[in-house]
């Protein structure tokens, strides 16, 4: 299967001075196409929500990526690094005034002004966790002049720069105010940005393909590229994401050289991949993925502390990560909610999900609480590698210890519209999702999207719990990283007890990728500038 190819045409003999010169220019137009430099990549999931603020979903993100910018990254050691604005912090430190670096335009010639990025964060504040807790301490966020914005708090927040610097889960994507002006529970409808590519709507197949290709306008920082941070030098024209959900259809076309890149391979197809010596596997990033479990707040049976304990002491980690993952070279068994190998890693109260489960305290706990048999409408994904087996696990756990499971096979992208439905699970809602998160998205509760207790304000499942909210409160008061891990540890132990969330464990798929396409950044997050292809 090709998936770009470009053709010289044949002509008709030369039979005059004119009809040679218009098979010279032709020649020479052929020549150019087939110069065109694409990298055709395999995404872990097709592509259909586009706008990066009503979604946590990784791909969205990684589209967002490609044609928006943002004001702040991180590099390589998760330090805030300007990127597109620079910034001072007065000495009290209640107020950030940012200056915007030169040269950057949309991609539809209009100039980035600070109004835009005024009316990018606060719209991004309304749904993203982090935003919410800066929000509650600003005073005022206002563009002052086209290259200036100030942010004025009411009281300190060190993390800051940290949290609109974050890279995963939402990063605040700059896009024009107009765009901006779109309300929260409403898709945005253009796709306009400043980054290093451009979006090519009319090529865009939804689940099926996107295509960007290179904004030639883009004034990269002069800075060499550091995880998201320093300069977003692009060497290709093109890139082309296809979707693949048949794993081996995949292997297949990397391995014909029909495409470039697979962001998630599964590990028992890796020798398939070992033995060609123009293929290359690695990890993307050390940390890897947790992998979790969410409950519906809103709706029977999990609006009830006690069926959402049965549920969790039900579910056994070792059977999840085996049935994902298989190799344990590639999995961790893992009850820290902040993750294993982070500074705020506490594993309080998960001995049962990584000690086999507890079937009959599951089956004594759902007796206890009165589940009367209400279908748990468990959504499972079909098309993502990561994603595919966890629901299925689930599903047989959750009915050893007597619950009703409804297993609905779906796609990711449907899956991703339909968890951000309030219905009842009887009229398109739904109970229960699992889904992965980077562990760097999950280190902390400043950034974890699961550790929001502000009802409708929070992550879908939308739990209303004002200790959560408290305790992130007194980990922002901390003054040190001793105080930060004992109030870590607290919220380890109300999770765990509330059962905000369910951690099922850590892992890490490989990536694959030709051999020719080189200078890949080790991000956590896969970009495509600094990468090249070579000939």
């Amino acid at each position: 299967m090709t998936l770009q190819s470009f053709r010289s045409k044949g002509a008709s003999r030369v039979r005059n001075l004119m009809a040679g010169a218009l098979m010279a220019s032709t020649a020479l137009a052929g020549s150019a196409a087939w110069a065109e430099t694409t990298i055709t990549a395999v995404m872990h999931s097709g592509l259909r929500v586009l706008d990066p603020i009503i979604t946590t979903a990784h791909i969205t993100r990684n589209h967002a990526y490609m044609i928006y910018d943002v004001l702040v990254a991180v590099d390589g050691n998760f330090a805030p690094q300007p990127q597109m604005a620079e910034w001072s912090v007065s000495e009290d430190g209640k107020v950030y005034t940012f200056t915007l670096r030169d040269g950057l335009m949309f991609h539809d010639g209009t100039p980035v002004t600070m109004a835009d990025a005024e009316a990018s964060l606060k719209r991004w504040a309304e749904k993203d966790s982090g935003g919410q807790i800066i929000m509650d301490r600003t005073e005022s966020l206002t563009a002052t002049d086209d290259k200036t914005l100030v942010w004025t708090l009411t009281e300190p927040f060190a993390p800051l720069l940290d949290t609109i610097g974050k890279q995963s889960a939402l990063p605040p994507f700059i896009m024009p105010a107009r765009i901006a002006a779109t309300p929260t529970d409403t898709a945005i409808t253009e796709h306009v940005g400043s980054g290093p590519f451009k979006f090519v709507e009319a090529e865009f197949q939804p689940g099926v393909s996107v295509t960007y290709v290179k904004n030639e306008d883009y004034v990269p920082r002069d800075e060499p590229a550091d995880n998201m941070a320093g300069g977003k030098v692009v060497h290709v024209d093109k890139v082309v994401w296809s979707t693949m959900p048949d794993a081996s259809t995949a292997i297949n076309a990397l391995l014909g050289d029909e495409i470039d890149y697979i962001e998630s391979v599964q590990v028992d197809l890796l020798p398939l991949l070992e033995g060609d010596p123009d293929v290359i596997n690695e990890k993307r990033e050390p940390l890897g993925y947790q992998t979790i479990g969410r409950m519906n707040f809103k709706h029977a049976p999990f609006d009830n502390v006690k069926v959402r304990q049965a549920a969790m002491m039900a579910l056994d980690q070792q059977a999840i990560l085996s049935a994902l993952v298989g190799n344990p070279d590639y999995y961790e068994i893992c009850g820290a909610i902040f993750g294993c190998g982070t500074p705020l890693a506490d594993t309080t109260g998960s001995d049962s999900l990584t000690s086999g489960g507890d079937l009959e305290a599951a089956k004594a706990l759902l007796a206890e609480s009165g589940y009367d048999g209400t279908p748990i409408v468990l959504m499972a994904p079909t098309d993502v590698v990561a994603l595919a087996a966890q629901p299925v696990v689930a599903s047989q756990a959750l009915r050893n210890a007597g619950f009703n499971v409804d297993m609905q096979p779906m796609d990711w992208q449907t899956l991703v519209t339909r968890r951000a439905s309030q219905n009842a699970p009887a009229d398109g809602g739904w109970n229960m999702f699992f889904t992965n998160w980077l562990v760097p998205e999950i280190s902390s509760p400043l950034v974890s999207p699961m550790l929001n207790g502000r009802g409708d304000g929070a992550w879908f499942g939308w739990p209303e719990d004002e200790k959560i909210e408290e305790l992130k409160a007194a980990f922002i008061a901390a003054s040190s990283l001793e105080e930060q891990q004992k109030v870590a540890a607290e919220i380890q132990a109300h999770n765990m007890e509330q059962v905000l969330y369910v951690p099922v464990g850590q892992y890490a798929l490989p990536q694959a990728r030709r051999s020719n396409i080189v200078d890949m950044l080790p991000s956590p997050v896969p970009v495509f500038w600094n990468v090249k292809k070579e000939e």
